[in-house]
This record gives C-alpha cells, sequence and structure tokens, in this order.
C-alpha cells in the first residue's frame, strides 16, 4: 500500500491509501469517480488517457494514465477532462472550454474514446501558444506535432486538426 496525496480539477485528493500496482487510470475512474478519462490500448500508445499535469513552474504536459501507477502522480496538480468546462455554483456545466467547443463546433468525435485525450493534448497546446506564439506559416506543423500520437478509431484526425487550427488562428496572442 501506498498513501498519495494530489490535486485534480482544482480539489485536494487524499491522504488515500491504495495498492502501488493502481494504475492512474483506474484511480481516476473508481476511486474519484471521473470517467471521462478513457482507457484505450492499455500499453500507452493511443494516448486516449491522457490528463495533464501542471507543473510548479507554471508550464504544463501530458501523461498517460494506463501505464503509469498512481504513486507517479502523488503530490502533483492534474487536470482531466472534467475540469475543462466552467461550472456554476450547482456543478452545472455553463460553458465548454474553447477546446471543447471548437471540437463540438467541427463535429471532430464520432464515438469519443478518444476525445478526452485530444482535449487535454489540445488544452496544452493553447497553453503553451499563448506563452509562445508561433508563425501563422507553423500552425499546421505545431498541430501535427502536438496531435500525432494520438490514435481515433474513428478516423476523426481531420476534424481535431481542422478545429484545432481554426481555434489556434481565431484566438488573439497564439500566433504571430
Amino acid at each position: 500500500m501506498i498513501t498519495v496525496t494530489m490535486t485534480i480539477n482544482g480539489n485536494i485528493v487524499g491522504p488515500v491509501d491504495v495498492d502501488e500496482s493502481v494504475k492512474m487510470i483506474d484511480f481516476l475512474h473508481e476511486y474519484q469517480g471521473l470517467t471521462g478519462t478513457k482507457f484505450g490500448c492499455g500499453i500507452g500508445v493511443c494516448h486516449a488517457c491522457t490528463i495533464i499535469v501542471d507543473d510548479a513552474d507554471g508550464s504544463s504536459h501530458t501523461e498517460r494514465t494506463c501505464i503509469n501507477g498512481v504513486g507517479n502522480f502523488n503530490g502533483k496538480k492534474l487536470r482531466t477532462v472534467e475540469g475543462h468546462a466552467k461550472r456554476n455554483l450547482m456543478g452545472q456545466i455553463t460553458a465548454l472550454s474553447p477546446v471543447q467547443q471548437t471540437f463540438v463546433d467541427h463535429f471532430s468525435f464520432q464515438c469519443g474514446w478518444c476525445t478526452s485525450g485530444f482535449v487535454n493534448e489540445s488544452t496544452v497546446l493553447v497553453e503553451q501558444l499563448a506563452k509562445q506564439p508561433v508563425d501563422k506559416a507553423q500552425v499546421e506543423d505545431v498541430i501535427e506535432n502536438a496531435l500525432k500520437n494520438h490514435i481515433c478509431r474513428c478516423s476523426g484526425y481531420r476534424k481535431y486538426y481542422v478545429g484545432l487550427r481554426d481555434l489556434v488562428l481565431s484566438q488573439p496572442g497564439l500566433v504571430k
């Protein structure tokens, strides 16, 4: 057994005693009731299980939860797909995040299994571009590089890429 404490979507979780063999995806689903992060391949290839880790220096990166044990996230600040939308005091969603909204507007997902991974990876990219904009001519390559490891079994890649491109090009300060 190990004891873990972390922050998930702004909420402090723990200390919680859990078997050290528990994968983070299982901790999210079974211990936290957060089922938006999807278990895809189980070997870290498809990236459906990707969540965001907010680093102490203000940067963020993504991590796969199907291949990483819960202990790897001890003491960290995390965001799952459930943490992006704005909610009112009663917990009802009042607005999707810009990334979620662009994917809805572009009908990016079909079955939705890969969507949480695409949302989280795209969110990190948009946040990085807000700090370090790229030339307009580089947008396509930057998006390709950010999303290249995500697998969509329904072949919805184009709609994810186009939605993200349109968002990046329409948001002030992301391109120069």
